[in-house]
């Protein structure tokens, strides 16, 4: 395992290389998410009705706006992932040797609280941006749903919002990003290492590309199942014009109230396109940029030895 600092570096650049390749599906999944809010069964809109069927809307009216929101997702993607994938290990290792005096023994226990906890921390980071490029994404002039914010860009949308709202606006909906994160965190990391190492132990598969894949495929959906219900309370939130709703628990409650329990689940399959390939190919391009973090360092580490002497 590369340092903190090299692990925070290759999973900033991993996430940011999967992020390219789903974004489409996540502008899918948020308007399908705020399209019918508060509107009561058989009057809601359905602008845009899976994953493919909303691209193919979207890519027919707007063009590349279906990437609208992308410069916030990386900046989000670096924080949010550089905070997972790089203080896990190093919090999962000091837990293992204070509790259980073996740094190298695995519990479930330990793995799904580090994984929760850095994800806790990289969604706090990176909340404000996440808030940016939903309302970013959430805007069409073409097939409106939800509430509509026109910024010119990031930085426009950053600057409004504090100029409007200050501090506090740009931290709007921050207690539901955690605990979104949380959920996906807790399972993330951890699902992939065990379908790691049941699949070495159990099909013989060795290190390697296959092996990532298939460990990378079991942790996404598992994500995404957990994950989806906070998830469509916090894109809400975030795209709330006012104070529509109090909280955390207050959106899920009008939610449930006026639209029924499935209403948590709007835009899971667009969700589920998105967060699979984006779990395979971050876990995957984790693996491959943290080896090449370690050869890095270690030059550097040697090199800085060779002149110490």
């Amino acid at each position: 395992m590369s340092t903190t600092a090299g692990a925070f570096i290759a999973g900033g650049i991993a996430a940011c290389g999967a992020v390219t390749a789903t974004h489409p599906f996540e502008t899918v999944k948020i308007r399908m998410q705020l399209q019918g809010e508060l509107q009561n069964k058989g009057h809601q809109p359905h602008h845009y009705r899976g994953p493919l069927h909303g691209v193919s809307v979207i890519v027919r009216n707007e063009g590349f706006g279906i990437y609208r929101g992308l410069g916030c997702a990386y900046i989000y993607q670096i924080l949010l992932n550089g905070c997972r994938l790089g203080f896990y290990e190093p919090m999962r290792s000091t837990l293992a040797s204070g509790l259980l005096n073996d740094a190298s023994k695995q519990n479930l226990g330990i793995n799904m609280f580090c994984g929760a906890s850095s994800g806790i921390i990289g969604a706090a980071a990176g909340s404000p941006f996440f808030l940016v490029k939903t309302r970013l994404q959430s805007y069409s002039p073409f097939l409106p749903v939800g509430t509509q914010h026109h910024y010119k860009n990031a930085l426009d949308g950053l600057t409004q919002i504090y100029k409007g709202e200050g501090i506090r606006g740009l931290y709007r909906g921050v207690g539901a990003a955690m605990i979104r994160t949380g959920f996906g965190s807790s399972v993330q990391l951890p699902t992939y290492f065990f379908a790691k190492r049941r699949l070495q132990k159990h099909l013989g598969m060795e290190d390697g590309m296959p092996l990532h894949l298939a460990s990378s495929t079991a942790s996404g959906f598992v994500v995404c199942v957990v994950m989806h219900p906070p998830d469509t309370i916090m894109s809400r939130l975030y795209n709330q014009n006012g104070n529509l709703y109090k909280g955390v628990f207050d959106c899920l409650s009008k939610t449930i109230r006026t639209e029924g329990f499935f209403a948590i689940y709007k835009g899971f399959l667009p969700h589920l396109a998105r967060i699979l390939p984006h779990t395979i190919l971050t876990l995957s391009l984790a693996e491959q940029t943290n080896k090449l973090m370690r050869k890095i360092e270690n030059r550097f580490l040697q090199r800085k030895s060779m002149t110490s002497v």
